[in-house]
């Protein structure tokens, strides 16, 4: 079983991501924490604590982390998730609150007390893993791996270069880039082939109580017709955790660009380094089709457990 933290900004598929979560029982959950970036915090953790309940993940730990990027204004996406965050899926309003604490503490605590044997997810602003990485630089050897939904090797899509989750925080990127560990990096290049279509929305229709989160989530920020639809980005971060196989990943070095004036954001990624050491992981490619019955088994089986 592999141990999972999850920093997050539901976010619609970030939700559709802690859902895989939910439904893979390989996987064990070590706790979440909350960034702004989709929405502002109050609302990220709002989401992840409804998200928490609604999926039955017990009493994992939920702990707010940072409510703005290091040095920039705040980016937002409320017009792509919705002023909830979670566009058209209606959550009940979470019973139990937060964890106390900063976000960072929980990372660098949990990390701290189980070496190796986390993998750290991030399918957010990278804000509280640069915050963990320069209040206790050790966390890059005491993650087991690092795996991020963000950046691209090609075109972005909050501006012409950059992706939004690296655009929201490209400081806090260029930190968490340079760190010193490998960053498994899943950014648009294969997120953008995950595409929601027609066929796949209705294999989520029949699961029951779980449908009423995953088809108006799936299908609220896109057309979903035969051929294409809406992609579910931050899903693959977790399908990588569970299939590396299902990706196609080279080793390259990736710069984050923070003083360009068109271009910040932007993860320069190099493929053939002479200068460095590769720094990165980059996947470049994804088997679609396992990578959706992957993720349809596992919300089969967390439907069946929710109903």
């Amino acid at each position: 079983m592999t141990k999972v933290l999850i920093d997050c900004d539901p976010g619609i598929d970030d939700a559709l991501a802690l859902a895989l979560v939910a439904g893979s029982p390989s996987l064990d959950l070590a706790g979440i924490t909350t960034v702004a970036g989709n929405v502002d915090l109050a609302r990220t953790t709002a989401n992840a604590l409804a998200l928490r309940e609604f999926l039955d993940l017990g009493d994992v730990p939920v702990a707010a982390g940072s409510a703005g990027a290091l040095l920039r204004e705040d980016v937002r996406a409320v017009r792509t998730h919705g002023v909830s965050g979670l566009g058209d899926a209606d959550l009940p309003s979470p019973v139990r609150p937060a964890s106390p604490g900063h976000a960072v503490d929980l990372i660098v605590d949990t990390l701290r007390d189980a070496p190796g044997e986390i993998t750290l997810v991030a399918t957010g602003p990278l804000t509280n893993i640069a915050l963990a990485v320069r209040r206790e630089p050790r966390v890059v050897e005491w993650a087991g791996d690092f795996v991020i939904m963000g950046g691209t090797y090609t075109r972005g899509n909050h501006t012409p270069a950059a992706e939004f989750n690296i655009a929201a925080d490209p400081e806090a990127a260029s930190i968490v880039f340079d760190a010193g560990w490998t960053v498994t990096m899943l950014g648009l290049d294969v997120t953008l082939t995950a595409l929601v279509t027609t066929p796949v929305l209705d294999r989520m229709r029949p699961l029951g109580r779980l449908s009423t989160l995953l088809v108006p989530a799936a299908s609220s920020y896109g057309m979903v017709t035969a051929e294409g639809g809406p992609a579910i980005h931050d899903a693959c971060a977790v399908a990588y955790v569970l299939d590396p196989s299902l990706f196609t990943c080279v080793p390259a070095v990736v710069r984050v660009e923070t003083a360009g004036r068109y271009t910040s954001g932007m993860t320069v990624t190099d493929f053939a380094p002479r200068d460095r050491r590769p720094n990165a992981l980059v996947a470049t490619s994804l088997d679609v089709s396992r990578f959706w019955d992957m993720v349809l088994d596992a919300y089969s089986r967390l439907g069946e457990r929710l109903d």
